[in-house]
């Protein structure tokens, strides 16, 4: 037991380390300088790819850092693929942290092992790939961060599964839903900007999707980060993770049944049940949200109370958007760092 604790100290002194000064960065500047670092260095750093299979599916993945450090599972959202975390995984692996940054299903090298195996996007499935990787790398408890898709499934490990989990950061904060409670209507600007959800809706929405998705997904990037001046290498670097042939289905097939256009499977219902109820999250948690995020989000406010464990919120500002992860590196680590030493 002394020398697990002595362990994490080390951890959490390389973390301090590695990241020193960075809780006095000028937040406002963040941007831009972020924007021109990940111009030359982006995508160098996450190494060779691996894979690693579970019931259904062969995970592509990239690991850093020492094979017995603390596990951190880094989970990306849509449109956007695991280099949203290229500079915050090699800040964490030079702490001393085991970092994991998996392909959702849909996405990258991610595959799955039939064709027969139902393309099912609903949450629970998404969630319960990270827990069969997890059992297939015998990793029984992490620490998560993620944004997006990606912090939704998070919540959700954190909230069913909680010793799978050690400790959070969701940018957006709590994000797990329910077709249910996606029925009930918004107000005017709220629907407008969930558009892409109902263009998803349609067969006209699928077919476009299909034959524009690198113009699609850009369109997504400018609007959801509206000041983030990234180039087209970065963009074209993430794209190729929307090739995968199973991408244009997941991602119809997450937002129809999120509205409930479109079944999921019944081997899900139980847990579907226990979201429905909005379960707190009981572990350490951080949430963060840039202060210039244009894709859909809720208030601090509206979901604070969902975290009943230590749990702190930090709003980033200086044109922060919705990458979150790849527009701040620096404090997406940080947050990393210090919820895994609440």
């Amino acid at each position: 037991m002394h020398e697990k604790v002595n362990q994490q100290r080390r951890f959490l002194m390389g973390g301090a380390v590695a990241l020193a000064g960075l809780t006095t960065l000028e937040l406002t500047s963040m941007g831009a300088v972020n924007a021109a670092a990940l111009g030359t260095t982006a995508g160098r750093e996450l190494g060779p790819l691996r894979q690693v299979r579970t019931v259904e599916l062969d995970i592509g993945y990239a690991e850093l850092g020492p094979a017995n450090g603390q596990p951190v599972i880094l989970l990306h959202g849509w449109p956007y693929d695991i280099h949203s975390f290229e500079e915050v995984a090699p800040l964490l692996a030079s702490a001393g942290y085991r970092v994991i940054v998996p392909y959702l299903r849909g996405y990258g090298s991610t595959r799955f092992l039939s064709k027969d195996t139902f393309r099912n996007a609903q949450q629970t499935a998404v969630a319960l790939d990270i827990i069969g990787m997890m059992d297939a790398l015998h990793i029984k408890s992490a620490v998560f961060g993620g944004f997006d898709w990606g912090a939704r499934t998070a919540c959700i490990i954190a909230a069913l599964f909680p010793e799978r989990c050690k400790a959070l950061v969701s940018v957006s904060g709590y994000l797990i839903g329910t077709p249910a409670s996606n029925k009930k209507p918004l107000p005017p600007q709220a629907e407008l900007e969930w558009w892409y959800q109902y263009y998803f809706a349609t067969e006209r929405g699928r077919a476009g999707y299909e034959a524009y998705r690198s113009d699609f997904n850009r369109l997504i990037w400018k609007t959801a980060s509206p000041q983030w001046a990234f180039n087209e290498t970065t963009y074209t670097r993430s794209s190729a993770a929307f090739d995968n042939p199973d991408h244009v289905e997941i991602v119809v097939h997450n937002y129809r049944w999120r509205l409930g256009l479109a079944d999921g499977e019944r081997k899900y219902d139980a847990l579907e049940a226990k979201l429905a109820q909005a379960p707190v999250i009981t572990i350490p948690s951080i949430t963060m949200e840039g202060d210039a995020n244009g894709a859909p989000h809720a208030a601090p406010s509206a979901y604070a109370k969902k975290f009943s464990g230590r749990y702190e919120h930090r709003a980033l500002k200086g044109g922060i958007g919705h990458n979150l992860p790849q527009e701040a590196p620096r404090e997406f680590a940080q947050a990393i760092l210090d919820v895994a030493a609440f």
